[in-house]
């Protein structure tokens, strides 16, 4: 068995969340703990994760509002549900938000792990049938976003999520102002000093894995945003 998949689960249970992290490492799946919305937000920002199982009822942040963030700033991770809520109106309202499954309390390990792996056979299936070339030409590099990669003549960058959500989104807009304001909006949730300054550095990185190209500039317009120049 080698899944080698990676699933954050986020419950605040300390008991539930210690037996389900265990138990789904024995089946081989790479597991990241955490116990409130804040901080599976922040591990996101470093991580690419393949599912995100979600408690509900967290502390400050709920599920609901986690999920509603994660669809926000990581659109392409998918998430379920596990929580005791049991109300009708509260799948509809989970699967409401893109949850692509809703699980209820208390829950039978071989069934979530059943759940889970019938859900990434179909991801890894859709991906297959509708995969479209997402492969970018940035001068002379070449970026795969799908793979949070950035290569230059066959030399290969790991970017982190935040690199390569705000290298993406430069490229869609090449030779355009992407905003202060729309970047930090879509990716950070919020647009404040604190964010700007982390967008900063963020960018002077980018410049740095792109410095091999002379073509390849990386403006900043005061008090504006960023544009991605290319051969001009």
């Amino acid at each position: 068995m080698n899944h080698s998949h990676t699933i954050l689960l986020v419950e605040d249970d300390q008991d539930l969340g210690y037996l389900l992290s265990e138990y789904l490492k024995m089946k081989a799946f790479n597991i990241i703990w955490k116990t409130s919305g804040k901080d599976a937000l922040n591990v996101m920002d470093t991580q690419k994760f393949d599912l995100c199982i979600l408690d509900i009822m967290l502390p400050e942040m709920d599920g609901y509002t986690l999920a509603a963030a994660i669809k926000q700033r990581f659109p392409q991770t998918p998430f379920m549900f596990l929580t005791a809520k049991a109300m009708k109106i509260d799948a509809l309202k989970g699967l409401s938000l893109g949850a692509v499954d809703y699980l209820r309390k208390p829950i039978d390990e071989e069934e979530l792990v059943m759940r889970i792996e019938v859900l990434l056979n179909r991801f890894a299936h859709e991906e297959t049938i509708s995969k479209k070339s997402s492969l970018y030409h940035i001068g002379q590099y070449e970026f795969s976003p799908e793979n949070l990669q950035l290569s230059y003549h066959g030399n290969i960058v790991q970017l982190t999520q935040r690199e390569n959500d705000i290298l993406l989104m430069l490229v869609q807009h090449n030779n355009q102002i992407c905003s202060h304001k729309d970047i930090l909006t879509k990716l950070w949730g919020k647009n404040d000093y604190f964010n700007r300054k982390s967008l900063s550095v963020f960018i002077t990185r980018l410049r740095k894995y792109l410095a091999k190209d002379s073509s390849i500039h990386v403006e900043n317009i005061h008090n504006q945003g960023f544009i991605l120049k290319i051969g001009l």
